[in-house]
């Protein structure tokens, strides 16, 4: 089995745009199995294929800390056809990162997210048109509210890209909800990236947001845009691939459970 899953699975890029160019051109192998199990093992629940334990690109268990999650990743092993198309296993991809990289790096993870709360995508408003800063207002002032309500966290919010400073006590007060658990923490680093948001992440993991909300606030910009000049078929077709990771990320979450403000920074 270790020759046949070797380079099935490449280890994963966090630069998005890099992760939709490799996605472009999987290296798809034949099925080799038949059965896939979840079984108890090593304090959590690994995913086995003809009873042999899968492993990740830098050769762990593939495992879940929940059974739930596990059941996810092996869901994604069943329901491979004749080859194995890691394109349809976004799940099984965010765990080879969250073993194989956040678990053994969680504090630069975290601070790799905290970075964008510095210059979050809700802080830079456009000046027009009417019908784009009304969409923006919309979706992104109630975000920036929470994080105010919620988090202790006062953001300055500007109009066009010149960058503005944001008050350090108010970055550090985000940050402090960033999870701590490698899972979590994988699952919004990977929505921070995707949508450019550590707050549209941190809404998200702590049960503010909806996956489908969060992905609709991160692309207002882009809708309004394809509503005025139409769509481009090989960026809808990046914008699937990314919707995938969004889903994946989500879906951890939801099966991990949502961890509410006050206390994400103690998970």
């Amino acid at each position: 089995m270790r020759d046949l899953l070797e380079g099935l699975f490449e280890a994963e890029p966090t630069d998005p745009m890099e992760a939709a160019r490799r996605s472009a051109r999987p290296a798809l192998r034949r099925r080799f199995y038949k059965a896939v199990a979840v079984v108890p093992e090593n304090d959590g629940f690994a995913i086995q294929l003809d009873g042999r334990s899968v492993r990740t690109p830098a050769r762990r268990l593939l495992q879940a800390p929940q059974h739930a999650l596990a059941e996810a990743i092996a869901a994604e092993w069943e329901q491979q056809g004749d080859v194995i198309d890691p394109l349809t296993m976004p799940i099984t991809r965010l765990a080879n990162s969250v073993i194989d990289g956040v678990a053994d790096a969680a504090g630069p993870v975290a601070d790799e997210v905290a970075k964008y709360l510095g210059s979050d995508l809700l802080f830079y408003r456009a000046d027009g048109p009417e019908g784009l800063v009304a969409r923006q207002t919309a979706l992104w002032d109630p975000v920036v509210a929470w994080a105010r309500d919620a988090l202790g966290a006062r953001f300055v919010l500007a109009e066009g890209v010149v960058f503005v400073p944001q008050d350090p006590a108010a970055v550090a007060a985000a940050r402090a909800a960033v999870p701590s658990d490698p899972w979590r923490l994988g699952a919004v680093h990977m929505v921070t990236t995707l949508t450019g948001s550590a707050l549209l992440a941190l809404a998200l993991a702590t049960g503010q947001l909806t996956a489908d909300a969060a992905w609709e606030a991160a692309h207002v910009d882009e809708d309004w845009n394809i509503a005025q000049w139409g769509a481009d078929e090989m960026a809808m077709q990046r914008r699937a691939a990314r919707r995938a990771e969004m889903e994946a990320a989500a879906r951890v979450l939801s099966l991990l459970g949502t961890v509410p403000a006050e206390s994400a920074a103690r998970d």
